[in-house]
């Protein structure tokens, strides 16, 4: 696996691009700190962000990752442009010939995936517990560490998505056109979702769940109705915001069913595909 991972990151080490977008990615998400300093001063009014709760443990690793998760497609594009660059570049075939198997090859890049997601998910872990530590009213250690089921849903999110990139990447052997291909297909779950709704309204989740889009938004699902201010807002005009915000093993054995799928797929793809 390591010799694998070691192919992988010498050839991402000398792709300028593949660097500029994990720099960027990896910004963004150390971004997610700088919502701590909105603040609204106007006349009596005085707003400021990280006082309504968001940082508070165990909610900030449903926030954050929630938030972090929105930003996966920087490294999406590190992932189609990888496959991509293997077919200008002509590094696959070289690979081949230098006597790496196309189950070796397919397993290099999901193990890059993997390590993807995982450094993803580490990073998010350390802004998190940092950010609580500094602004949370609870600093108890039962309280820190629970619902940190989230940030194994993050991870498992970004495995999916990543393989999703990778499997488009190996289909259409361009960067763009995998980009392209992955809104196609965001837009043919739009349809379906509101084709279901139109005819079969009370089915819509129990059927869109096993799309794979639909299967890696539900791991996370939005924690803004979470918060104590939008539940006391939604009291007092009449809405119920009830809801479970939990992770849901279904959705776990879903998305990982659709992330052996991908992966399957693009080994069969590069098994039966002449380079």
């Amino acid at each position: 696996m390591f010799r694998l991972l070691n192919i992988e990151f010498h050839k991402l080490k000398h792709n300028a691009a593949s660097k500029v977008l994990s720099i960027i990615y990896f910004a963004l998400l150390t971004s997610i700190a700088l919502v701590a300093a909105i603040k609204f001063d106007i006349g009596p009014i005085k707003f400021h962000l990280a006082d309504q709760g968001i940082f508070n443990f165990p909610y900030i690793w449903h926030f954050n990752t929630y938030v972090a998760a929105m930003l996966k497609f920087f490294l999406l594009l590190v992932i189609v442009s990888m496959m991509a660059n293997e077919y200008s570049n002509k590094t696959l075939k070289q690979n081949l010939i230098d006597g790496l198997s196309k189950k070796e090859f397919i397993l290099s890049k999901f193990y890059t995936v993997v390590a993807f997601a995982a450094i993803s998910t580490l990073f998010v872990f350390v802004v998190s517990l940092v950010l609580g530590l500094i602004y949370s009213d609870y600093d108890e250690f039962a309280i820190i560490t629970s619902d940190l089921e989230y940030l194994a849903a993050f991870f498992i999110k970004l495995v999916g998505f990543f393989s999703f990139g990778l499997f488009l990447g190996i289909l259409v052997k361009r960067s763009a056109f995998a980009v392209g291909a992955l809104f196609v297909w965001m837009i043919i779950e739009g349809f379906s979702k509101g084709f279901l709704f139109w005819k079969l309204r009370d089915y819509v989740d129990e059927v869109m769940q096993f799309f794979p889009l639909e299967a890696m938004a539900n791991l996370i699902k939005e924690p803004f109705t979470r918060l104590g201010a939008v539940r006391s807002v939604a009291n007092q005009i009449g809405e119920d915001l009830t809801k479970d915000f939990s992770v849901q093993i279904t959705d776990i054995l879903i998305v990982s069913m659709w992330t052996f799928i991908f992966i399957y797929l693009s080994f069969v793809l590069l098994k039966k595909r002449d380079l």
